[in-house]
């Protein structure tokens, strides 16, 4: 019963499962049929290509997709198939096993073109972005969470590997920065909180001055810094400001009105990181947009 409820819960995955399904009828309708078999050999393999672009996350597509690369002998696309695995430790034991500095640079260069927005392709890269963490490689991790999380806002679990980082490196402005960010998005996660109640248990003495967060203005930048990265993925331009109503340009506060006009567009993601900048700089009135987004 619960496996049918997540099939339903997630659309895309059945239709995986389906297309991964008709793929292999038509691959058993080959071999029961030799004078049709190239046929249903290219039919298999367009089914499964379907399948892997309705659900990349699910390794039996793309194990069966090599299958019938290794069939019909096509080594160049085999190869293609079999060079990015989805599991993250045998994706980094892979790269471990090349020169690691170029493999990372390579990887670094492909997530700075890729789109995030899909859920389950922030979730695979952002399993590997951990292996990275682990292995030492802060900087770059640093570098392409952001990438990710400028694309994705809500995963408010990279939100908190990015904190935990930040905070261990000493860098308490940007650790309360996606504290801020998790506890917004959950907000019964507390972890905003809790990162303060550390700082104040670390005071030894009356020496040190309480910390009680970064400046309107880090917090602004870093907001708007986040936003920026949203630009190459919005997907349209600014509407002109001019095609307002003259009366309501003057009633209306022109941040609202870009707000207004990034919705419209359906760039969700800057009109994410624009919202919590202005509640930062103590605009209220956008909090409310910030809960439409």
């Amino acid at each position: 019963m619960k496996e049918s409820q997540d099939l339903l819960q997630h659309p895309r995955r059945n239709l995986g499962n389906r297309y991964r399904s008709t793929a292999q009828k038509f691959a058993n309708l080959a071999k029961a049929d030799p004078e049709r078999a190239k046929e249903n050999m290219d039919w298999a393999e367009q089914n499964a290509r379907q399948a892997i672009l309705h659900d990349f996350t699910d390794e039996r597509n793309w194990r069966f997709l090599a299958e019938l690369k290794a069939n019909n002998g096509d080594a160049g696309g085999l190869q293609a198939v079999l060079e990015d695995p989805l599991d993250p430790d045998a994706w980094w034991n892979t790269l471990l096993h090349g020169e690691v500095e170029a493999g990372l640079e390579e990887f670094s260069a492909r997530c700075r073109r890729l789109d995030f927005r899909d859920q389950r392709a922030n979730i695979v890269f952002g399993r590997r972005l951990e292996r990275i963490r682990t292995a030492g490689h802060e900087e770059v991790f640093i570098e392409l969470a952001r990438h990710l999380l400028a694309h994705r806002p809500i995963n408010h679990e990279l939100w908190l590997e990015m904190g935990r980082l930040h905070e261990r490196r000493r860098e308490m402005d940007d650790a309360w920065s996606c504290y801020d960010q998790v506890q917004q998005l959950r907000p019964h996660l507390k972890e905003r909180d809790r990162f303060l109640q550390r700082l104040k248990g670390d005071m030894d003495g009356e020496q040190k001055q309480p910390w009680s967060g970064p400046t309107v203005e880090h917090r602004a930048a870093f907001l708007e810094g986040m936003r920026s990265l949203t630009a190459r993925i919005s997907a349209t331009t600014p509407t002109p400001l001019t095609n307002e109503p003259e009366e309501e340009v003057v009633q209306r506060h022109p941040d609202e009105l870009q707000l207004e006009g990034l919705l419209e567009q359906g760039d969700l993601q800057s009109a994410f990181f624009l919202a919590r900048r202005l509640l930062a700089a103590g605009e209220d009135w956008a909090e409310p947009w910030l809960a439409r987004i």
